[in-house]
């Protein structure tokens, strides 16, 4: 990568995250994003699979940074990631799938912990994440309040920069997180890990409903993930939110497919499912 500016910004200086989001919301429906980590099973698979989330119907890819501590990683996209370690997954194996997704016609975000970021180097990341024709990042173990030089960064290099809210965010906290954020607010539904569950949790429509009165006239973005593992759950969300993430349950059907054939279509019809849910939620 060479650290040239964001050539993936638009004419107006909107980002490829921010035109799908506000796409999205012309058409009457939530977004749908999906998540990744890069290089599972193996490199050359994890941009086939990108690819086939894109054709399904992914507004946005969250490529995942594989970590070997991730704190709010369940089991699923923990032995997605820990395959992907194997594998030999670097940060500029990340890139490259993030270019697989920006070429693919989806908003790329990169999700990661702060430290192998903290570690590849700030400024570097941003400004290779941007030649990569990456949207920003999703940091879900950063505070706003000890994020000065990524905020530096990421405004030097025309990137959205992504903070999570919970159940638990009292209204300063949420305030002093919308605020920091742009391209979205991503409301964690529940305290707790990531993972496919049999219901969405009953406390993210009460989150987005705080989120916003936060984020008050900006009209920033609320999208909700964790626990979301059906297209009725999507169509749920969709009905109060403006996007859907949903990421253990493509980890699953890959690590559940006898091959990459079968991991491509499992995935597509997964996507399929989860985008007429998030078209539904609306009508």
């Amino acid at each position: 990568m060479t650290g040239q500016p964001n050539t993936a910004r638009g004419a107006d200086g909107t980002t490829p995250l921010q035109r799908g989001l506000a796409r999205a919301k012309d058409e009457g429906r939530a977004a749908l994003i999906g998540y990744l980590p890069a290089g599972f099973p193996d490199l050359a698979s994890s941009i086939e699979v990108v690819r086939a989330m894109v054709a399904g119907g992914c507004d946005v890819v969250e490529v995942g940074l594989p970590y070997s501590d991730p704190t709010m990683d369940g089991p699923t996209i923990q032995r997605a990631a820990d395959r992907a370690l194997a594998a030999g997954t670097t940060p500029a194996d990340v890139l490259r799938v993030v270019e697989a997704v920006a070429d693919a016609g989806a908003a790329a975000l990169v999700m990661s912990y702060w430290n192998p970021i903290d570690r590849y180097g700030t400024a570097r990341f941003a400004a290779d994440l941007a030649s990569a024709g990456g949207s920003g990042a999703i940091t879900p173990d950063l505070l706003p309040e000890e994020a000065g030089e990524w905020l530096e960064a990421t405004d030097a290099h025309g990137l959205d920069r992504i903070f999570l809210v919970a159940p638990s965010s009292t209204d300063e906290r949420l305030r002093l997180t919308t605020g920091a954020s742009r391209g979205f607010v991503y409301a964690a539904s529940l305290m707790g890990v990531t993972g496919t569950r049999a219901a969405v949790a009953g406390t993210a429509e009460k989150l987005v409903v705080r989120t916003r009165q936060a984020i008050g006239d900006s009209g920033l973005p609320v999208c909700v993930g964790l626990g979301i593992s059906s297209g009725e759950q999507a169509a749920e969300v969709a009905g109060y939110a403006d996007g859907v993430i949903v990421g253990a349950g493509f980890c699953q059907r890959v690590l559940d497919a006898a091959d990459l054939g079968a991991a491509t279509a499992a995935v597509g019809a997964f996507a399929e499912e989860l985008a007429e849910g998030a078209r539904a939620g609306r009508r």
